[in-house]
């Protein structure tokens, strides 16, 4: 085959560009600092980057933007349960106090500020937040867990209790006295003998100062599965023709309802009833040991619990927790918020108001309250009645009615102490409750904080599988391009030789 000039000179101009155009991408390499500029220089190379980027971003999204989000989250919660925890340890230490005894006045005048501080500020705690989402309202970010001021709302509310919610109370009927003063003291006819004390069976609701136009109802399954139902007679605390505690006899079904304290008094018949309930476990579909009472409640003050975040309730034609009433108890009606903090990996981040504290906390502090005001009334009684004898001591009516004083303070005294005496056990439930949310709270936290270590590993190792494999070594790029430079030069020179020789000279 005859080689022709023409053939060697496009040889060689092809060998020179083969040269450059090494010499470009090697030159390119060292300046852009990647292997690749397009995916047709290295198709596995691309691939791998593509891969390695997609996880590297989703490790920056959990690393960066969920983890500290639900952190902070988790630190606000833990901060206010903290706080429950605080309060509560001080509603179990005053209860200690008064379990004890007071010595002085003073001192039970103290316990009682102590209660009424701590029973505004406990349910105040629930309405922490963060960025603007309530913490302790489920998926009801934008909904305190109590009233910010006093409103008038109407709710229609129903309680699924037990028969742990049924319970007996000490009464003390000291007549008239409650009521006395200095200008009446002398008319009121009350004895000694009228005062008395006795044992009432009870079914506390969770709110006062509820609805006195519309009953409550029970609603309860007897021994052979039939579903029964209980309609309370409205007697008001300050009924003067009717005392409200010591007449439940007289209603037809045997249950008065006391609006103004939320209370529900049984007789000793539908006490029986109720006590007797006991759920079969034959039928899993129903819950024969529940209670349902369902009442209403038009008003409500400043602090006190949303009915909403509790149980089944309407208002303004809305049904809230009606999953409550059907046996719902998945997730969803738990109202669980959980963040994704990893590949496939969740952790809940919120706490329900409803497993920190339960309207029972307050209404416990209401009793000892009321139960302190009643001892402390009848104290000032005994006071006036006393002032008074010295003024006119041969007054035989007035000498009654300090002997009746004297022993509706004993009576009371004892109640009271009793009382403390019994919240001890509720107040460590109480406790017991906020801890338990704090604990799980914090090791919630704890996971968050391993996930968050686990990730920053992870995202280092990312960056670095993503460096290799983008990334050009500087040091041998370098070594590379200058071998090409030395290549694309000799192309230069080796063409330049031959193209110097021509058929001229061989003539």
């Amino acid at each position: 085959m005859r080689i022709t000039n023409k053939i060697i000179s496009n040889n060689s101009v092809t060998n020179i560009n083969r040269n450059k155009v090494l010499e470009d991408k090697i030159n390119t390499q060292l300046s852009t600092g990647s292997k690749i500029n397009r995916p047709s220089d290295d198709p596995v190379v691309a691939i791998r980057a593509l891969r390695l980027r997609t996880n590297l971003s989703q490790v920056n999204q959990y690393y960066k933007k969920n983890v500290p989000d639900a952190e902070s989250w988790l630190d606000i919660t833990e901060s206010a349960i903290t706080t429950v925890v605080d309060i509560v340890s001080d509603f179990y230490k005053n209860c200690e106090k008064g379990a004890a005894g007071f010595n002085t006045t003073e001192d039970r005048s103290k316990v009682l500020e102590n209660l009424k501080s701590m029973q505004k500020e406990v349910y105040a705690t629930g309405d922490a937040d963060y960025a603007g989402r309530y913490v302790f309202s489920g998926y009801r970010t934008d909904t305190p867990v109590t009233f910010g001021n006093a409103v008038k709302q109407n709710y229609k509310i129903t309680e699924q209790l037990t028969v742990d919610s049924l319970s007996d109370m000490t009464y003390v009927d000291s007549g008239k006295l409650k009521n006395m003063t200095e200008a009446n003291a002398e008319g009121l006819g009350t004895t000694e003998q009228d005062v008395t004390s006795s044992t009432i069976h009870r079914m506390r609701l969770s709110y006062n100062k509820c609805s006195d136009t519309v009953a409550p109802t029970i609603t309860y399954y007897d021994a052979g599965g039939n579903q029964q139902t209980m309609t309370a007679e409205i007697v008001s605390a300050y009924d003067t023709a009717r005392n409200a505690y010591t007449s439940a006899d007289q209603a037809a079904d045997g249950v008065v309802y006391i609006p103004e304290t939320g209370e529900l008094i049984l007789s000793d018949t539908a006490y029986g009833k109720l006590a007797g309930v006991k759920d079969n476990a034959a039928t899993s579909d129903v819950d024969e040991g529940e209670i349902r009472v369902t009442y209403e409640k038009d008003a409500f003050e400043k602090n006190d619990l949303r009915p909403e975040h509790y149980f089944a309730c309407t208002s303004g034609g809305i049904d809230y927790n009606a999953g409550y009433l059907t046996g719902a108890t998945d997730d969803n009606s738990k109202q669980y918020i959980s963040y994704d903090v990893g590949f496939n990996q969740s952790v809940r981040v919120n706490t329900l108001a409803s497993e920190l504290f339960t309207p029972a906390l307050r209404r416990d502090m209401d009793d000892l309250i009321s139960a302190i005001g009643d001892v402390d009334t009848m104290e000032k009684n005994i006071s006036t009645l006393k002032d008074m004898l010295k003024k006119d001591p041969d007054n035989a009516e007035l000498q009654e009615r300090l002997d009746a004083a004297n022993k509706s303070y004993t009576l009371m005294n004892d109640k009271m102490q009793k009382l403390f005496e019994s919240s001890m056990t509720k107040a460590q439930g109480h406790l017991d409750l906020a801890n338990s949310a704090l604990t799980a709270t914090g090791n919630r936290g704890s996971r968050v904080e391993l996930v968050s270590n686990r990730l920053a590993k992870q995202q280092t190792n990312f960056k670095t599988l993503s460096s290799e494999n983008e990334e050009v070594d500087i040091t041998e790029v370098t070594v590379n391009l200058r071998s090409v430079e030395l290549a694309y030069n000799a192309s230069l020179m080796a063409t330049g030789k031959i193209a110097q020789t021509t058929l001229l000279n061989y003539l």
